[in-house]
C-alpha cells in the first residue's frame, strides 16, 4: 500500500516551518527567508490543515510549538536532508555535479601534469574542490566505470567503448639503468642483448607494464624479473639501488637524475604512451568536467 501525503505538506512549507522553529518569531522567519509574515503564517496553517492536528498554541500574539511540532521538526530535517542528497545524486547521474570533482591519476603524472592542471583549475574555478585518487591504468579505468572518480589522467585506453578521452601528450618509453652502468654511453639500447640482465617492473595493470611486456616480446626473450612493485617511484628506487634495470616513461627522467639514467631504445623497440584525460561518455555534459576539459586544452603545451 502506497502511503500518501496531503497536498498541503510541501518541501517549501517544511522549510518555512523549520525556519520558524529555529527563529521562534514570524517576523524574523520572514526576514531570514526573504518573504512576508503573511506567507509564513499561511505555510504554518496549511501544514496544520494537512496534518489535521495543531502544531502551535497561541499565547497572546506568540505561537508556541507543541510536542507534535517538535516531532514534525525532526522528521522534516531528515526528509529535507534526504531529498537534498537525492537531488545531488540525480544531478550527478544526469551529468551535473556539485562543487567537488574527483580526479584519478597515474603516480608518474603527479610530478608535473597534475600540479599544473590543479593550479590552472583553481584559477579557472576557485570554488571547485578537487580530490585526487592515484592508481594504475586498470584501477583508474575500473573506478571510472563504477563512478568512483569523475575523470582520470591516464594512458588513453584502447578497449573501453564507454570512455571518451582527450589526448594531452605522447611519451616515449626508455631503458632505465643506474647512473654509471654499462649502458651509460650507449646511444640506444638493443634489448635483445640484455637477456642476462636482471629486471624490475611495475605490476600488471599499469600502462608501463604493458609496454614492458610488448618490448620484450619484440626482443624475443622473457626477462628475468626479480621484483615487481605497485608504484613507479618505488620502481625507480629499486633501479637506483642496483636491483635491476627496467623500462620507464620519459616524464619521470627528472625524479632521480643523479641515480637513474634513461637511455633510448633502438627504434624497433619504440614504445609510446598517449596520456590523456579520460571520462565516461555519459558524463560529458557535467559542468565541472567541461571546466576540467577546458583547462586541459589550454594547458596542453605545459603538461608533458
Amino acid at each position: 500500500m502506497t502511503l500518501r501525503v496531503g497536498d498541503e505538506i510541501t518541501f517549501r512549507r517544511l522549510e518555512i516551518f523549520l525556519a520558524f522553529m529555529q527563529e521562534g518569531n514570524l517576523t524574523r522567519t520572514a526576514e531570514v527567508l526573504d518573504t512576508s509574515t503573511v506567507s509564513v503564517h499561511r505555510a504554518l496553517h496549511a501544514l496544520e490543515e494537512g496534518l489535521r492536528c495543531a502544531l502551535f498554541r497561541h499565547e497572546g500574539r506568540n505561537l508556541i510549538p507543541t510536542h507534535a511540532a517538535h516531532v514534525l521538526a525532526e522528521a522534516a530535517k531528515d526528509v529535507l536532508h534526504l531529498m537534498a542528497e537525492g537531488v545531488r545524486s540525480t544531478r550527478q547521474a544526469a551529468g551535473y555535479a556539485s562543487d567537488q570533482i574527483r580526479i584519478g591519476s597515474l603516480y608518474s603524472l603527479t610530478i608535473k601534469t597534475v600540479p599544473t592542471l590543479l593550479i590552472d583549475l583553481k584559477v579557472r574555478k576557485p570554488e571547485l574542490q578537487p580530490e585526487l585518487v592515484l592508481g594504475s591504468n586498470a584501477v583508474l579505468l575500473h573506478k571510472l566505470a563504477q563512478g568512483a572518480i569523475d575523470a582520470a589522467l591516464m594512458a588513453v585506453p584502447d578497449d573501453a567503448p564507454d570512455v571518451e578521452s582527450l589526448p594531452l601528450f605522447e611519451d616515449d618509453i626508455y631503458f632505465a639503468a643506474p647512473v654509471g652502468s654499462r649502458y651509460a654511453d650507449m646511444e640506444a639500447v638493443d634489448l635483445s642483448s640484455c637477456a642476462d640482465e636482471r629486471f624490475v617492473s611495475l605490476s600488471e595493470g599499469f600502462a608501463t607494464y604493458k609496454g614492458f611486456q610488448e618490448a620484450f616480446r619484440i626482443a624475443e626473450f622473457t626477462p628475468n624479473v626479480v621484483m615487481q612493485t605497485g608504484d613507479i617511484f618505488s620502481l625507480m628506487n629499486l633501479v637506483s639501488g642496483g636491483l635491476g634495470c627496467t623500462l620507464l616513461p620519459g616524464r619521470v627522467r627528472d625524479v632521480f637524475p643523479h641515480k637513474v639514467q634513461l637511455i633510448p631504445l633502438q627504434p624497433k623497440y619504440l614504445m609510446r604512451q598517449t596520456i590523456g584525460l579520460s571520462f565516461l561518455r555519459s558524463r560529458e555534459r557535467d559542468p565541472n568536467l567541461l571546466t576540467l576539459l577546458s583547462v586541459c586544452r589550454l594547458s596542453q603545451n605545459r603538461l608533458a
